[in-house]
């Protein structure tokens, strides 16, 4: 699940609390980049148990709706085709997913104010109308709607973002809202694969997949290899940097902009098997995403002035492909 774009990601974090922290140690720093992916992980399945809580809170309300019409004598017949979801059910009984939260703890319990918004939201939304009202009801609707829900609604959802800010407080969470529309695409991807129950219970989860922390343990390694080595070279890659500016001193470098430019030599200089522009491009859109408004401008030139003189000096070990 974490790709190399998050790995980046998580080490530049990493290494901005290294660099403000004086006296942490490189060991430190990795069992913090550790940290990172657990944190990443965790927003995986708050996501998905995410599908549990609001069915339960309509649920609830149903239920209520009920209560109030028996007690005035009303008719009251519910349409339950949200709350029977297949999908959600699957959620709601996965026991992999009920593990994994138990186990850390997470719960939506101190954001539950949250869980009216978000079905509120739900409710008016069209395509929701569409799926209650529709005349057949089969998995893959049932597959569709919660796919909608996540990319339509919650995705770029403000009030998402405040729910996961207070847990990330109560449940000790760290860049939840950073993540959250890449976790959130992960969380669609999970129930695009999922298939209907097997007619055997115990192969109940395996009809539903989840995705793994790292695809493999290569992503692993070069989150690992890409944080050693910009720490240790990185009174090196200052010089590349400082070597490479024009009218511009080195100390009036963005902070930001410095890691950013140290991990990105880091990567050249220890995968020679990543092309130079897909480097190049990444480190971009990372000051683009976590800078100044200038900084991928400034990025860009300054990879661009260091990869021109290090294939000047024939110091590299691959291609070059500079546009």
């Amino acid at each position: 699940m974490i790709n190399r774009t998050l790995v980046r990601t998580k080490v530049i974090q990493t290494l901005f609390a290294f660099y403000n922290n004086e006296g942490t140690t490189q060991l430190s720093a990795q069992k913090e980049l550790l940290k990172l992916f657990s944190y990443t992980y965790s927003l995986y399945f708050l996501l998905l148990d995410l599908v549990n809580e609001i069915t339960h809170y309509a649920n609830i309300r149903i239920e209520e709706a009920q209560e109030k019409a028996t007690a005035m004598h009303i008719t009251y017949n519910a349409n339950m085709r949200f709350v029977e979801n297949r999908v959600a059910k699957q959620i709601d009984e996965h026991r992999e997913i009920r593990a994994y939260i138990q186990d850390q703890k997470l719960s939506w319990e101190t954001a539950d104010t949250y869980i009216a918004l978000f079905y509120k939201q739900i409710i008016d939304a069209p395509f929701y109308k569409e799926y209650m009202e529709a005349e057949e009801n089969d998995y893959e609707a049932d597959k569709a709607l919660w796919c909608k829900i996540f990319k339509k609604i919650l995705t770029g959802n403000s009030d998402l973002e405040s729910a996961l800010e207070e847990l990330e407080i109560n449940l000790d969470g760290k860049d939840w809202v950073t993540d959250m529309d890449v976790i959130i695409s992960f969380v669609i991807k999970t129930i695009k694969r999922f298939k209907e129950n097997a007619d055997n219970e115990e192969d109940t989860d395996e009809a539903q997949p989840l995705l793994q922390m790292f695809d493999s343990e290569e992503e692993l390694d070069f989150g690992k290899r890409l944080l050693k080595t910009t720490i240790e070279n990185s009174d090196y890659y200052d010089e590349l940097i400082a070597k490479s500016l024009t009218n511009w001193k080195s100390e009036r470098i963005a902070y930001m902009d410095n890691i950013i430019l140290r991990t990105a030599l880091g990567e050249i200089f220890a995968f020679p098997e990543i092309s130079i522009q897909v480097t190049l491009n990444e480190y971009i859109e990372l000051a683009r995403e976590y800078s100044t408004e200038q900084s991928p401008y400034f990025v860009n030139g300054v990879l661009d002035e260091i990869v021109k003189q290090l294939k000047q000096e024939n110091k590299l070990l691959k291609a070059v492909i500079i546009k």
